[in-house]
């Protein structure tokens, strides 16, 4: 795709979120440079990129909380999506990526640099063991990430009283919404109703989950690293 038309399409994409087109030029430069087959992620073509990276990220402006937020943080950051793309966006806010893996957290600093991005840092870590975020962040991000008692387990210690956890999902099935909606409450979350958004064609089932924090977390989350995942919260272990 010819450059001039990659700009004319992002600016499209921006435009249907009310968001600057000047964020174009970054959004081009980070396809560009996931383009590389080194790159994290398994697409690599920027016009596909266009919808299930750059359109699939902005569809998290739908989310008022997304647009206000001043300190974003955005967990398993991997190849810098959606936080890298929402720093574009949202200028004004603070992007924390926290990844665990230095080749990814590697790519992110050298993406966000080619971007000229001044507001994103990278925190190369687990997102249990991120201690300077607790309490901090009025936004916690995840995409492609883990089921949401998981999601929830990692994001709720980091987010202020008031903040909002958003996780960008497909089809959630009747399990993982009941064991989702039984974490949120024992960690202090108020979910809200699933939203449904269409960024691109064929993305008819992806969903926007956000959950507010209404009350503190207990002390006791995020239990120590991998034991969300190991043994998730859930309906039947929170009786």
């Amino acid at each position: 795709m010819k450059r001039s038309r990659l700009i004319e399409a992002l600016q499209a994409r921006l435009a249907a979120h009310e968001a600057d087109p000047a964020a174009a030029a970054p959004l081009a430069v980070l396809l560009d440079l996931l383009r590389d087959p080194a790159s994290p992620t398994s697409v690599h073509d920027a016009a596909v990129g266009i919808d299930v990276h750059i359109a699939d990220s902005l569809s998290g402006l739908e989310v008022p909380a997304v647009r206000a937020a001043g300190l974003i943080a955005d967990l398993g950051a991997g190849g810098g999506l959606p936080g890298l793309v929402l720093a574009a966006a949202l200028p004004r806010a603070r992007v924390m990526m926290v990844e665990s893996l230095n080749r990814k957290c590697a790519f992110i600093r050298e993406a966000a640099a080619a971007m000229g991005l001044e507001n994103v840092d990278v925190a190369c870590v687990r997102a249990e063991e991120w201690q300077d975020g607790v309490g901090r962040c009025d936004v916690v991000t995840a995409r492609a990430l883990a089921a949401l008692p998981v999601i929830y387990e990692y994001a709720a210690p980091l987010l202020r009283d008031g903040g909002s956890v958003v996780a960008w999902k497909g089809e959630v099935g009747e399990d993982e919404a009941a064991d989702g909606a039984a974490a949120a409450t024992v960690l202090g979350l108020e979910e809200d109703a699933p939203l449904a958004v269409r960024p691109f064609a064929g993305s008819e089932r992806r969903t926007l989950r956000a959950a507010r924090k209404i009350v503190p977390t207990p002390a006791m989350y995020p239990r120590r690293a991998g034991i969300a995942t190991k043994r998730p919260l859930s309906v039947k272990n929170l009786r």
